[in-house]
C-alpha cells in the first residue's frame, strides 16, 4: 500500500507535523514517499528524505507553489495520485484546505484527524470535541486522510531516501496568492512548543496578558489563550487552543484563569502535564489537570515569576 505525505515547511523548514504524519503512514505498510511543493524549497526536500520510513522524496520546485495556495497544490497532488493507495496529510491550516478539495476530485470520503491507525482500513478519530472517539473503516479505493500530529511521534531523521524532481502541474487559475498579514514573536510557535501557558477569561483584559508573557519569555514558552479571551479582544485570534484553534500536545500545559470548557479541553488535553490555576475549585479545568491550584492568579502568577526568577530562569 503505496503513500503519499504532503509535507508541511515554509520553504525553508521542514515542519514536524510532516515527520509525524510519516510515522502514521508507515504504519500503513508499503513505501512512503513524501512531497515537497514549493519554491526554493531544497532544503525542505534535503530534510525529509532524511526521515526514517520514507523510500523517496518528489520536489516539485516552482514559484506556482511558494504559498501554498489550495487550488494549485491540489491539482498537483492529483497528477500523482494515481501512483498511490493513501495520501495523507497533516491536519493543519494547509491540510485542510487543499486535501479536502482532493478527495472531492477523487470522489472518496475524507477520513479526518486520525488519532490511530488500527490497520490500513481502519482508523480512530476525535468527535463531540474529542469526548468520544470514533472507529471508522474505510471503503475500498484511495485513502484521503488528514492526522491529529499530536498523536503520533516524529520519525528519527536516521533515513537517506532519494530526492526526484517533479513537473508542476497546469495552474488551474482558479485562485493566486494576493498577501499576507503574519504575526512575528521571538517564542515559539504554539504547535511546537515544548511549553505553553494559556489564559483564558480570567485574565480580565488584555493589558494583563504581560503576566503570562513574563513566564513565557523565563520558560521559552509559548502564549495562548482560550477563545473567551480571544472572542474577548484580548488576543489575537493566532493565539486560541482549541475545537476551533490551535490543538496542541506540549511537554507542559499551564492554564491560567481558563474554566476548562469541552471546546479548550479538546485543543490541549493530550498535553504530556497540565497544570492549572483558578480560583474557582470547581472549574472543570481541574479533571484533566495533573497540578492544580486553586489562587487568584493575580498574586500567583507574581509569585511563580519571583520563584523562576530565584531558580535563575
Amino acid at each position: 500500500m503505496a503513500s503519499l505525505v504532503i509535507a508541511e515547511h515554509d520553504n525553508k523548514v521542514l515542519k514536524d507535523a510532516t515527520a509525524k504524519t510519516v510515522s502514521a503512514a508507515t504504519q500503513l505498510g508499503g513505501p512512503v514517499h513524501v512531497l515537497v511543493a514549493g519554491s526554493g524549497c531544497g532544503a525542505v526536500a534535503e530534510a525529509a528524505a532524511k526521515l526514517a520510513g520514507v523510500e523517496k522524496v518528489l520536489l516539485a520546485d516552482a514559484p506556482l507553489y511558494a504559498k501554498l495556495v489550495a487550488e494549485p497544490v491540489a491539482e498537483l497532488i492529483l497528477s500523482l495520485a494515481g501512483n498511490y493507495d493513501a495520501i495523507l496529510a497533516p491536519a493543519t491550516t494547509n491540510g485542510k484546505n487543499y486535501l479536502p478539495r482532493v478527495a472531492a476530485r477523487l470522489d472518496v470520503p475524507q477520513i479526518s484527524e486520525i488519532l490511530k491507525v488500527v490497520s490500513p482500513d481502519t482508523f480512530e478519530r476525535p468527535i463531540y470535541a474529542g469526548n468520544a472517539i470514533q472507529t471508522v473503516q474505510a471503503p475500498a479505493g484511495k485513502k484521503v486522510i488528514t492526522v491529529r500530529t499530536t498523536a503520533f511521534k516524529a520519525a528519527e531523521a536516521t533515513g537517506s531516501a532519494a530526492v526526484e524532481n517533479v513537473a508542476a502541474a497546469a495552474d488551474p487559475g482558479l485562485s493566486k496568492f494576493v498577501g499576507e498579514e503574519l504575526s512575528k514573536s521571538e517564542r515559539p510557535e504554539l504547535t511546537s512548543a515544548k511549553i505553553i501557558i494559556s489564559g483564558g477569561r480570567g485574565m480580565q483584559s488584555g493589558d494583563n496578558f504581560h503576566l503570562l508573557e513574563k513566564i513565557a519569555d523565563r520558560l521559552h514558552a509559548a502564549v495562548g489563550a482560550s477563545r473567551a479571551a480571544v472572542d474577548a479582544g484580548f488576543v489575537p485570534n493566532d493565539y486560541q487552543v482549541g475545537q476551533t484553534g490551535k490543538v496542541v500536545a506540549p511537554e507542559l500545559y499551564i492554564a491560567v484563569g481558563i474554566s476548562g470548557a469541552i471546546q479548550h479541553l479538546a485543543g490541549m488535553k493530550d498535553s504530556k502535564v497540565i497544570a492549572a490555576i483558578n480560583k474557582d475549585e470547581e472549574a472543570p479545568i481541574f479533571q484533566v489537570a495533573d497540578y492544580g491550584l486553586v489562587a487568584d492568579l493575580f498574586k500567583a502568577i507574581p509569585e511563580m515569576d519571583e520563584e523562576l526568577a530565584k531558580l535563575g530562569y
